[in-house]
């Protein structure tokens, strides 16, 4: 089994952008109508209820189409991710636990966890001397040292900023509420951040063709 191991992008990434994208929110969006039909998919699909309410029965969903999207992954772009790969792994703990025990709180957990997993990671390589953001954003953009040093900073502030939002929501705001966060909620927040770092991106650019031709 491989994961992403440097920076530079894949053929496979390269020509498969919307399938990777796919691959990463489509387990997300079935965790979201699973949560929001439960009960109509347990009247559908008996079997369901043995594994208890909506939220259960969405993280079993969740479950399955994490792995699935893993496996897909592998066979068409020919690696293993290392965000959705970690996430996973997370989510099929986390989410057996949450089933097993019926206790909602691991799989509520389970964004806190990997957030500060990230930003720990992030920010911890750092003082080691190493940029790690580049195993996460390898098939999008190439940096120079500086402006992979910058990004991971801001990167792994942000990814404790979402674990502490997340810990917030869960123990404030309904079961409900939670799962329309997790999916609309965090999305768009990543996006906006996403975009806000365009210009640091730009700046800080390098062109792996133009340079192997010098």
């Amino acid at each position: 089994m491989t994961t992403e191991s440097d920076i530079t992008p894949s053929a496979a990434d390269r020509h498969h952008p919307m399938l990777k994208l796919a691959l990463e929110l489509g387990p997300l969006m079935i965790f979201f109508f699973a949560n929001l039909r439960g009960q109509w998919l347990v009247e559908r699909f008996p079997a369901l209820a043995e594994l208890g309410g909506p939220l259960f029965v969405a993280t079993a969903l969740f479950m399955a189409a994490t792995v699935l999207s893993l496996v897909v992954s592998k066979i068409v772009l020919g690696h293993l991710p290392i965000m959705p790969f970690v996430s996973g792994i997370v989510v099929v703990i986390f989410g057996s636990l949450s089933i097993w025990l019926q206790n909602e709180t691991f799989i509520k957990m389970k964004p806190t966890i990997v957030n500060t997993l990230f930003g720990v990671a992030l920010l911890g390589g750092l003082a080691f001397g190493r940029s790690l953001l580049g195993y996460v954003f390898n098939a999008a953009f190439q940096l120079d040292a500086v402006g992979w040093r910058k990004l991971t900073i801001r990167w792994g502030v942000f990814f404790l900023f979402l674990a502490v939002l997340n810990e917030v929501v869960w123990r404030n705001f309904s079961d409900d509420s939670w799962v329309a966060f997790k999916v609309w909620g965090t999305m768009p927040i990543t996006i906006i951040f996403t975009l806000a770092q365009m210009p640091l991106v730009l700046k800080h650019s390098i062109n792996l063709e133009t340079d192997g031709e010098k």
